[in-house]
């Protein structure tokens, strides 16, 4: 007897896996590959975060914690982004202690939107925004950025929002940026802000980099429009903890009370013994993010003179640690493909620049989060199948 099996959700169903993951999947078997792809640092997790852990383990805190974080990690925590950045936080309500930026994401779009309203996203982006604000029903409004050396607006703001043809909530936006590497100064961020204040956008800041931030101070938009800002950050890149999954959503005290719901939903609550290690990082070992944005910056200088001279168009990063680079005119401008070969030919692993906008289809991201002998190696394997492919 046949039996009958309910549909699963369509809108799961209609997903295409991401094209950071897909890539990655079909280059794995390639054997002696340099991988310049993934976006996590090569550093180590600080020492002393680590005791801190290993001491909570055996302190036997294996139990529930706080759903919204433990109290002493969210109140050491606005402390500390108040510090950074000129915030203004009261404490402890003003945040949600999420399982990375990922979950934060998807917590921040479940909580702000209504089936059909659309969202900003500034285009190239992080794929995975997009999979999670289908998730949450709403409509991606993409602004290309390209012509504009990937940089947002005023005006892009508004036309955006002008000839959108849903209601528009919010704009998620990432600096420095993911995967362009591209940061705004104040008089920007200034004029940016104002913008969204006109056009009264719930603004969900994405600033897990912006300790990475090279060249100028970072400021954050949760300093000059605090009211309508959901900052989005946490420690994966500034205190290389990827795998600890430690992010935050910080608010006004409204709108985290309701964001705490869906998390407890999604999470209920990250582990004490890592929440005990991410209470050190943001007391007494604030400083190794300044200590690993000293060496991207210097690979980074490294890396963009070579890349240019063989002659791919570099869009320079000012923050994080990913060139965004387009392939040299006479390979076309099919980045997928030239990604393909380099992996199979030059034994290189750089991601398409198709996985983070169709706008962005001849580009590559290229990471410089690996060690120095490993970037070194793939810029002499990348020079070798360039000249080789040239001839």
């Amino acid at each position: 007897m046949k039996r009958y099996v309910q549909p699963l959700n369509p809108i799961v169903t209609g997903m295409e896996q991401d094209g950071l993951t897909s890539f990655q999947e079909e280059i794995r078997d390639i054997p002696d590959l340099v991988r310049l792809t993934f976006g996590e640092p090569g550093f180590n997790v600080a020492d002393s975060i680590k005791a801190r852990i290993i001491e909570s383990v055996r302190d036997d805190n294996s139990h529930y914690a706080d759903s919204q974080g433990i109290r002493d990690l969210r109140n050491a925590t606005i402390h500390y982004f108040n510090d950074q950045y000129n915030l203004s936080y009261e404490g402890e309500d003003n945040i949600v202690v999420t399982a990375g930026v990922s979950e934060a994401i998807n917590v921040v779009f479940q909580t702000l939107l209504n089936d059909g309203e659309g969202v900003i996203i500034p285009e190239p982006a992080y794929p995975p925004y997009f999979a999670a604000l289908a998730l949450a029903r709403g409509k991606k409004i993409s602004i290309n950025t390209r012509s504009n050396a990937f940089k947002l607006t005023p005006e892009m703001v508004d036309e955006a929002v002008d000839s959108a043809n849903v209601p528009v909530k919010a704009i998620l936006f990432n600096y420095p940026s993911n995967p362009s590497g591209v940061t705004y100064s104040r008089v920007e961020l200034e004029a940016l802000a104002a913008a969204f204040e006109r056009n009264q956008l719930w603004v969900i800041s994405d600033e897990i980099y912006s300790q990475l931030t090279y060249d100028q101070e970072h400021t954050s938009l949760a300093e000059l429009i605090p009211d309508q800002t959901i900052l989005i950050t946490g420690l994966s890149k500034s205190h290389a903890m990827t795998g600890y999954r430690i992010g935050f959503v910080i608010g006004q005290k409204d709108l985290i009370a309701q964001a705490a719901k869906i998390h407890a939903t999604l999470t209920f609550s990250l582990p004490k013994v890592l929440q005990d290690g991410a209470l050190v990082a943001v007391t007494s070992a604030a400083h190794v993010a300044d200590e690993m944005r000293d060496v991207y910056k210097r690979r980074r200088d490294m890396l963009v003179p070579r890349l240019e001279a063989m002659g791919f168009q570099v869009t320079n990063p000012e923050g994080a640690f990913y060139i965004f680079a387009q392939i040299p005119a006479d390979f076309g401008n099919d980045g997928t493909g030239f990604a393909k070969r380099l992996a199979n030919e030059g034994h290189v692993a750089v991601v398409p620049g198709a996985a983070f906008s169709k706008f962005t289809a001849d580009f590559v991201r290229i990471s410089y989060a690996a060690s120095d002998e490993d970037l070194l190696e793939a810029l002499d394997r990348m020079e070798a199948f360039v000249a080789k492919n040239r001839e």
